[in-house]
This record gives C-alpha cells, sequence and structure tokens, in this order.
C-alpha cells in the first residue's frame, strides 16, 4: 500500500520533479495547482501527507494550512511546507500553524524524500515506504511482498493493507470502526462485520507460519497485533 501524497504546487516544473521522485521512492503523487483544488481532491479521498507550498493564488499555503487543521477530518493529515522563504520567523510561523516540517527551496529531491520517509515513519508508520519486520514476518511495501523467512506468504489487498497497519500499529486495540476508518478509509460505507471477514482470512493466510494468534481478539473492544502470546494464569493449587 504505498502513501498517498498530495503536491498543492502552482509552479508545474516543480510538481513534476516532485511526482517523479515520489514513484522513484515507491510513492503516489497527486497535484494541485491551488488550494481550492486541493481541497476537491481532500473530499474524495484523504491523503496520507501533504506537501504544502507556502506561496499559492488566491489562498496562501499558511491560510490553507489553518483550514485543515480546523477541520476534524483534515487536522491530523501530517504537513510539510515548501517554501523559499528562509527567514527563521517564517519557519516559525509555519511550524506554529501546525506543520511538521518545513523544506526551503531550492531543495535536492533526496532531502525532500528523506524529510517525507522521517514524517511518516513518524506520524503514519503504515504509510511509509520502509519496511516492517516483527521476529520473522516482514513486510515489504515497496515489493508488495509479505514473507516469513524465505516463504512469501499470499494477500489479498485488504488483507495485505490491514497486517500492514496493524503491525505499525502493534499492541495497540483497535475498534471495527476505527479500522475501518484506518484501513478502508474515511469514505468507504461498509458493514463492521466486514472488519471480521478480512481478520478470518488474515489470520488464515498466517496459519501455516504459527504466528495467526498474534491477531487477538479483545473481546468488546476489537482487535490487537501483539507478538507476545499472552499465557494464562494457573491456579496456585494446580499441579505445573
Amino acid at each position: 500500500m504505498s502513501a498517498k501524497i498530495l503536491i498543492v504546487e502552482d509552479e508545474a516544473a516543480i510538481r513534476e520533479l516532485i511526482v517523479y521522485n515520489l514513484q522513484q521512492a515507491g510513492y503516489e503523487g497527486i497535484c494541485a495547482e491551488n488550494a481550492e483544488k486541493a481541497m476537491a481532491i481532500i473530499h474524495e479521498v484523504l491523503p496520507d501527507l501533504i506537501l504544502l507550498d507556502w506561496m499559492l493564488p488566491n489562498m496562501t499555503g499558511i491560510e490553507f494550512a489553518r483550514v485543515l487543521r480546523c477541520n476534524e477530518r483534515t487536522r491530523l493529515i501530517p504537513i510539510i511546507m515548501l517554501t523559499a522563504r528562509t527567514q527563521e520567523a517564517d519557519k516559525v510561523t509555519g511550524l506554529e500553524i501546525g506543520a511538521d516540517d518545513y523544506v526551503t527551496k531550492p531543495f535536492s529531491p533526496r532531502e525532500l524524500i528523506a524529510r517525507i520517509n522521517a514524517v511518516l515513519r513518524r506520524l503514519v508508520p503504515e504509510a511509509s515506504a520502509q519496511v516492517v519486520e516483527i521476529d520473522g514476518l516482514r513486510l515489504d511495501p515497496v515489493n508488495h511482498r509479505v514473507t516469513d523467512g524465505n516463504k512469501q506468504i499470499e494477500l489479498g489487498p485488504t488483507e495485505y493493507r490491514l497486517l500492514h497497519f496493524m503491525m505499525s500499529h502493534t499492541e495497540r486495540v483497535y475498534s471495527r470502526s476505527q479500522l475501518l476508518d484506518r484501513v478502508w478509509g474515511d469514505h468507504v460505507f461498509v458493514e463492521e462485520r466486514t472488519v471480521d471477514v478480512h481478520i478470518r482470512r488474515l489470520r488464515k493466510a498466517l496459519q501455516w507460519t504459527g504466528k495467526d494468534n498474534w491477531i487477538q481478539t479483545v473481546r468488546g473492544a476489537g482487535y490487537r497485533f501483539s507478538a507476545v502470546t499472552e499465557v494464562p494464569i494457573k491456579d496456585s493449587n494446580t499441579e505445573i
């Protein structure tokens, strides 16, 4: 599952350069030349990260960032500001309105990708192109492969996204509705029981590895991914 990155930049040459380098890094780039078109895209699908130019026509990047941070649906989307402004006061302004990082123009594509990787690893780990590995279970987002040791695990696209999300958020319990929002998307309307179906499929795919019990049902709460097997507490009078 490659991360969707929205590029809000009015210069076509810069947009094209960024899209090319995002694709080389395993990400999907979506473009908008102004805040209005960016908001229309966001209404359809939430990006995993926004690259936001400071100087945009009609509405500046700073003004648009404030709008995003005030909206419940968009307030948690990571934002990296792109700008030619180099003064410390400008950087502080960008960070104070809620930007997660700040890249000054001209920038090298390698630096930009490194900044994107860092923000995604910190804030949206399941959207990062970084390999996730837990006790031999390995998920490679770039090659879209899941392996245990040297053997590949065959997963459907939904089971793959579900496993990626859960491996990136171990030990935390997620309700069915939370998993629907984070894995299926907030604009997809399906029954909560759909989650149960895909959890069963994922467990079945992992069964031969002996790691299917890492996907744990938490009664009345939801599901948790944990490589720590819970050992039942024995009664003190029971023989060991």
